[in-house]
């Protein structure tokens, strides 16, 4: 038999189901309405006043015990009565910002409330994830990001005025392939010719990345550990400066997600020489892996997910939890990701939160490892 204590304990943090919880009430009501019209007591009948009173303090405390999960139920169940506002850490444009923009379309549609986008880019994704730390813990404000401000960024920085552990986790929505994109007219064809031109010129080659302790910058710190080389980090606010920069050949390469570096790709305003997966892609079938040509164990993803503020309450984040993953189900979502080359991922608040914990200690390993100093 379960001890009474951790009985207790249990039902406090487990999700309520609504049907449960209406179960309890009745129950409840019952039990109150015998007491005050002096019915015998399931106990035995004892009509002594102490036994009318300590059941009455059975009964307060089994309210007591009961209005917080009532309360977040009736909460949730009334979830969302107002426009909800999603503040993006990047700046408009690139893979984050993208997925966010379809989630929210679609969460607009099931939900029946508007779901708007607010581009708070800067500090590697530290201005939106703080903004929305401070927030009011009532579902109407949530983080869509990038990796770096709810993972590495506590490795990066001396100081946040955010806890990224303490940000809820809500859902992961997409993940897409890094490639090892090069500016068109850079003098290497292949990875190897790659590697060996940056030895040969050591701090000389340049990369772009959309910000310090972003997936790009590193990616990038990872690759130059592997390979034995070094070159000069050049960061930049957001996906499209960064771009923008290796297109006009101001930077030599940068580790970019797939969904934006396919279209210059394709446009021959730049090249990918590879892609950091353990194997090739069916969109880009004659592109080697980097594992393929002698740097082992390299794979790298960048993803986007969604995280709401410290201590919001449970029935709303499984509430949004389960709108997305019906999202990711839609035909039309898929067809939308598809086409940008992208996976939707799903899961539940516990999976991205062990997800979250694995990215941060990974990443933070390569920061230390590379010597980075916190800024």
């Amino acid at each position: 038999m379960v001890p009474r204590g951790r009985r207790l304990k249990r039902a406090h943090y487990a999700p309520v189901s609504s049907r449960r919880i209406y179960a309890c009430r009745r129950g409840m009501r019952h039990f109150a309405t015998r007491i005050l019209e002096h019915q015998p007591l399931p106990s035995g009948g004892k009509d002594s006043v102490m036994s009318r009173y300590s059941a009455l303090l059975m009964l307060a405390a089994a309210f007591l015990a009961m209005s917080p999960a009532l309360a977040q139920q009736d909460e949730a169940a009334d979830y969302p009565n107002r426009p909800v506002k999603i503040v993006v850490s990047v700046p408009a444009g690139g893979g984050v910002d993208t997925a966010a923009r379809i989630f929210a379309a679609s969460l607009q549609q099931r939900l029946g409330q508007p779901f708007v986008i607010e581009n708070r880019g800067g500090g590697g994704g530290n201005i939106g994830a703080e903004t929305v730390y401070a927030a009011d813990p009532d579902g109407y404000t949530l983080l869509a990001s990038q990796p770096a401000p709810i993972t590495s960024n506590i490795a990066l920085y001396k100081k946040l005025n955010f806890d990224p552990a303490a940000l809820e986790s809500v859902a992961i929505m997409t993940k897409f392939p890094n490639v090892l994109l090069v500016r068109q007219d850079f003098p290497a064809k292949t990875v190897q010719e790659f590697i060996a031109y940056a030895k040969a010129n050591p701090g000389k080659i340049t990369y772009a990345s959309q910000g310090p302790g972003t997936t790009s910058h590193l990616t990038a710190e990872l690759f130059m550990k592997l390979t034995g080389t070094k070159m000069l980090h050049v960061p930049y606010r957001g996906t499209g400066p960064a771009l923008n920069d290796l297109v006009a050949g101001h930077v030599d390469f940068i580790f970019m997600e797939l969904a934006s570096a396919y279209k210059l790709h394709e446009a021959q305003k730049s090249r990918i020489l590879a892609v950091a997966t353990d194997r090739r892609l069916d969109i880009l079938p004659h592109v080697p892996t980097l594992i393929e040509v002698g740097v082992p164990g390299f794979i790298s993803d960048t993803w986007n997910a969604i995280s709401a503020p410290p201590k919001t309450a449970a029935p709303i984040i499984l509430k949004l939890n389960r709108a997305i993953n019906e999202v990711i189900a839609e035909p039309e979502a898929q067809a939308r990701f598809r086409a940008l080359n992208v996976t939707p991922v799903g899961g539940s608040p516990q999976d991205m939160a062990k997800f979250k914990r694995e990215e941060t200690e990974r990443w933070s390993k390569v920061i230390r490892d590379a010597g980075i100093e916190p800024e």
